[in-house]
């Protein structure tokens, strides 16, 4: 029986028990991975997905924590590394605000930040404490096309995502000769509970939203560009940005 390509390897998905994270999950244990499911106050759905990776003839477990508290990714960490070693990161959650820029208070500019690029800040630091001296590791970062493009309306969302491209850029080139690599995709559209797919037809997603491609993504497009990021097949992979879009940015 040939060998799965991360057997044997312990990941961390944060933002894990739907839509991309969950995609995530699932395609890691189909690939040998054994995964904690991070979440927010949806055990249930955590547990349900742990149910799914067990039927894979996989091995998940569950563990909740906000990546808006360092307490909180602290005694996630301390949890997690109680069992074992981590191998893989995927710095998945976040959160989206639609809004006028004007109309956007601090409070609601500071949450966004904190959960999509603070958390990212506080996840990867951890795990980096525990990869470095190890040698070891690969993580991904869930940025988004918005990061590249802005989008009015979106102006916490587009900074908290084009802050965690730069971030993945700084910290690949600050720990690749530590044997740790660290990548991120910058997804489209895509359909998950953030963005329905419902009423919108080709022709209004390709007007409004401009893609090429005239759809959605799906979670398991961009989760297969993640697992193939974590994977050795990426060995020479560093402070990339892969784009499951369907076009909607082709800048370098």
């Amino acid at each position: 029986m040939n060998r799965q390509p991360l057997e044997g390897k312990v990941a961390l998905v944060t933002g894990a028990a739907t839509g991309i994270g969950r995609a995530t999950v699932l395609s890691l244990a189909q690939v040998g991975a054994s995964v904690w499911i991070n979440h927010l106050g949806q055990l249930e759905l955590a547990e349900q997905l742990c149910a799914a990776v067990d039927a894979l003839g996989g091995r998940a477990r569950c563990v909740e924590a906000d990546v808006a508290s360092a307490a909180g990714v602290a005694g996630m960490f301390e949890q997690i590394l109680a069992q074992g070693p981590l191998d893989l990161l995927v710095n998945n959650a976040g959160i989206i605000l639609e809004q006028p820029f004007l109309d956007t208070t601090e409070q609601d500019w500071a949450r966004v930040l904190d959960v999509d690029l603070h958390g990212v800040y506080r996840c990867t630091q951890q795990a980096l404490r525990h990869m470095q001296p190890r040698g070891c590791g690969a993580i991904v970062n869930v940025a988004s096309d918005l990061g590249f493009l802005g989008r009015s309306d979106y102006a916490a969302y587009c900074t908290a995502k084009a802050g965690v491209i730069g971030l993945t850029r700084s910290l690949a080139r600050e720990f690749a000769a530590s044997g740790i690599r660290i990548n991120a995709v910058a997804p489209g559209p895509i359909a998950t509970a953030m963005v329905s797919a419902e009423n919108m037809s080709a022709e209004w997603m390709a007007k409004e939203l401009d893609i090429p491609m005239a759809r959605l993504g799906t979670p398991d497009e961009v989760a297969a560009a993640i697992v193939f990021l974590l994977s050795p097949q990426a060995s020479y992979f560093t402070g990339q940005i892969l784009g499951p879009n369907g076009g909607s940015w082709m800048g370098a």
